[in-house]
């Protein structure tokens, strides 16, 4: 099971926080990580908050970070 990590401030932010926790870059598809449940605890425990997907999907719309995917394809940065 995984689940994914974004930010509502920057990509800069994001991508600091993932290597904190030494998740791969490998790990980030357009706008957010996966994370494995082996990290999830860990991510809670620096400060990463557990919201629903609709939450999740607001803040990254509203903070302009939201990257959905092309037809035909995914879009990886």
């Amino acid at each position: 099971m995984w689940s994914h990590l974004v930010s509502d401030a920057s990509f800069d932010e994001l991508h600091a926080f993932a290597r904190g926790l030494d998740i791969p870059a490998r790990g980030f598809e357009r706008d957010h990580y996966d994370v494995p449940r082996r990290l999830y605890q860990a991510a809670i425990e620096a400060g990463a908050e557990a919201v629903t997907s609709r939450e999740l999907l607001k803040r990254l719309t509203e903070a302009g970070l939201r990257r959905p995917k092309r037809r035909g394809g995914s879009l990886r940065s």
